[in-house]
């Protein structure tokens, strides 16, 4: 304890130069959007490079696991293009006529994931060199997971479906009743769909799907199933504890949907006034 305490007296003039110099980066970084992003940016390539090299780690380990899962994933997507049964991905990843002009797939996997912060985040080993974007939705074969929020060239974060920030347009399936999509922290395993009409028919088990009243997510996406609901103290809608189909605790392949006419329709939608 004394060498420690004898250190920091004789570097006391260096140790100080660096707090200032720490405090002043900081509000620099904090006071401009440029530098802001910039920061964002390195920080993620450089997180992104050691998330990938613990992923690297872990996947080995967990090998077994993962090729289950696209084992399972690729039996149900087969079996979707064999026998064009209706199910809650049929909308989605069998109508070639309908997505596969309109919105473009690309695979990726996972580097980081939180799922017990307020405000949680995924790394993902794609980015701008990948033509990935932000409002990017990302999915896996059983349900959406958030939304890029950022990226640098070679990663992206995700902005977690569990995050007090993500606010997703849904629907109930079987009556297109419309809500918002949010979290309330207390559950990994739940999200609260509100605003919704309280004319709306809601039963327990229902279906939660996409609404694709947005250029991120299509519409029939699948989300989760309703666990119970309540009227809410205004008494013109409900709050639906939704079952999330994803366990967002561990998630290893995604998917990241672009839609390639967004721009036609952001322009559209918000005409700049001559």
């Amino acid at each position: 304890m004394q060498q420690i305490i004898n250190f920091v007296i004789r570097n006391k003039t260096f140790l100080l130069f660096l707090l200032l110099f720490g405090v002043s980066l900081a509000l620099t970084i904090q006071s401009h959007s440029y530098h802001k992003s910039k920061f964002i940016n390195s920080a993620n390539f450089f997180t992104g490079g050691v998330y990938k090299q613990v992923n690297n780690v872990g996947q080995y380990f967990d090998l077994k696991n993962e090729n289950q899962k696209l084992l399972e994933e690729n039996n149900r997507l087969k079996s979707i293009l064999f026998n064009r049964e209706t199910d809650t991905l049929k909308s989605f990843y069998a109508d070639s006529t309908m997505y596969s002009k309109r919105f473009k797939l690309t695979p990726a996997v996972v580097y980081k994931n939180s799922y017990s912060a307020t405000n949680n985040y995924l790394t993902i080993n794609k980015g701008k060199k990948d033509g990935i974007q932000q409002d990017f939705g990302v999915i896996t074969s059983k349900g959406i997971i958030g939304i890029i929020d950022n990226t640098s060239n070679s990663y992206a974060r995700v902005q977690s479906i569990l995050n007090t920030n993500s606010r997703i347009n849904a629907q109930l399936k079987k009556t297109s009743h419309i809500g918002s999509l949010r979290w309330d922290t207390k559950s990994p395993e739940l999200a609260q769909l509100k605003d919704v009409s309280k004319f709306a028919p809601v039963a327990e088990g229902d279906t939660i799907v996409t609404g694709g009243q947005s250029t991120i997510f299509p519409k029939g996406i699948p989300i989760g199933t309703v666990n119970d609901f309540v009227l809410d103290i205004g008494g013109d809608t409900y709050t639906i504890n939704v079952k999330l189909f994803n366990d967002m605790t561990n998630v290893g392949h995604v998917y990241i949907i672009e839609h390639l006419d967004r721009e036609e329709i952001e322009t559209l939608q918000n005409p700049v006034n001559e």
